[in-house]
């Protein structure tokens, strides 16, 4: 057994449902075989085990490990293509580097470069959108394990409107899909998950191959976009005859196993779907901004009761950090001046964090710090004299010295990260 002795933060229950910030200042977490089995004072957890190793992390702040809901494996090249809507991003940046993906040796690295700037940010959790080629998926996943995040990921298949290259057939699709799934679906911190790339490129007998696989692979999760942009949602209608959301739903594919990426532009009946059927959306607010894509309606996801977690995006995004794109989400709502959500610290928090291990199901392993969780976490321990040091030490109580958290963190401020109590950053 080893005991963690520092101020811990976080937030079991939903502050959109009441719940406040938890704020320990001198908390004991005992953690045996990365599970935590005691949390209380440091004082009282000392006392009850006094053999046991303590690891003093007092001089910072233990967070849960954060959650990444949407993220793109394939993009992390590509970060910082400015000045354009979602079509021209996607048809000048994303999907060449996508195609790119064919090589194996240049998939590895990017596989490789993928997985650290994970854990770099603190994410110990991701919703990974992943390669439209087998062997680049098979990569993430193997460097995944190697490093210790918890990843859902598959195969990311289309056959129309996107480059030629990055085309695929309803019938590969689902067998490609079922052979990743074979090696990877349950192994260690691995699921697996059905990903057509959004319905613009799918077409209905595409949307139906990924309807069977997912319903054939027990536990499986389901993600894509949604309602990103209005030239994209104008043309689904024009394809589908129906809202983007129904495009997705006919097919089955609107559960609580699913994730949407966006939302940004959804209809009442759409969002009406989304609350009754328990499927999550991913808020990707840095990359909204980027494309120039709007500002994301939370309050008319909260009316509707859709639960909504944070994602980074990664390509249209600014990076990897869930702490910028928190920002960015309290900043997005002050912007929605007639039905914005004041957003508080807490919610922040919880999105990042406790949201987004619900969205993947993982909410009994992992969100909170809680006995019974899994030791998923970061320490963040800025450098002295740094912006970061210098707002927590004048801030004036827990939740303005979280709002500091997500102002003002920056890579260099993680120390430490683990995943199932091992130390993998």
């Amino acid at each position: 057994m080893t005991i963690y002795r520092a101020r811990v933060l976080d937030t079991p229950d939903d502050p959109f449902r009441g719940g406040t910030l938890r704020s320990d200042a001198d908390a004991g977490l005992a953690v045996t075989d990365g599970t935590i089995v005691d949390r209380a004072p440091f004082a009282d957890v000392r006392a009850r085990h006094p053999e046991d190793d303590v690891v003093d992390l007092s001089d910072g702040v233990l967070l849960p490990g954060l959650v990444d809901a949407h993220v793109h494996f394939p993009q992390v090249r590509i970060i910082g293509g400015l000045g354009m809507p979602l079509l021209d991003w996607l048809d000048r940046c994303a999907l060449p580097e996508e195609a790119r993906m064919a090589d194996v040796e240049y998939a590895r690295g990017v596989a490789a470069e993928f997985v650290t700037s994970l854990l770099e940010a603190g994410t110990t959790t991701a919703l990974v959108f992943g390669a439209h080629f087998a062997p680049a998926v098979d990569l993430m996943f193997e460097a995944a394990e190697a490093a210790g995040p918890r990843i859902t990921s598959g195969l990311v298949v289309s056959d129309r409107l996107l480059h030629p290259q990055l085309h695929t057939t309803p019938q590969r699709a689902y067998d490609e899909g079922a052979e990743l799934a074979a090696r990877w679906h349950g192994r260690g911190r691995a699921r697996y998950a059905v990903i057509p790339r959004f319905a613009l490129s799918c077409s209905d007998p595409m949307l139906a191959a990924c309807q069977a696989l997912h319903d054939s692979l027990h536990g499986s999760w389901f993600t894509t976009h949604v309602n990103e942009n209005p030239a994209e949602i104008a043309k689904v209608r024009e394809l589908f005859g129906c809202d983007y959301l129904d495009s997705y739903h006919k097919h089955g594919l609107v559960g609580p196993r699913s994730v949407f990426a966006h939302n940004v532009h959804p209809t009442d009946a759409e969002l009406g779907l989304l609350g009754t059927t328990g499927a999550t959306v991913a808020h990707c607010p840095t990359s909204n901004a980027s494309l120039g894509s709007g500002l994301f309606p939370l309050g008319r996801h909260l009316d509707h009761g859709v639960p909504v977690a944070l994602g980074s995006d990664v390509g249209a995004g600014t990076g990897f950090s869930l702490f910028k794109e928190g920002l960015q989400a309290y900043f997005a709502q002050r912007l929605r001046t007639d039905d914005g959500v004041p957003l508080t610290p807490a919610h922040l928090l919880h999105m990042a964090t406790a949201a987004g291990a619900k969205a993947l199901g993982l909410d009994d392993l992992i969100g909170d710090l809680s006995t019974g969780k899994r030791f998923d976490a970061l320490w963040l321990r800025p450098a002295p004299a740094s912006t970061l040091d210098t707002a927590l030490r004048h801030a004036t109580d827990p939740d303005d010295a979280l709002a500091r958290i997500f102002t003002h963190t920056i890579r260099h401020d993680i120390a430490n990260v683990w995943v199932d109590g091992t130390l993998v950053r």
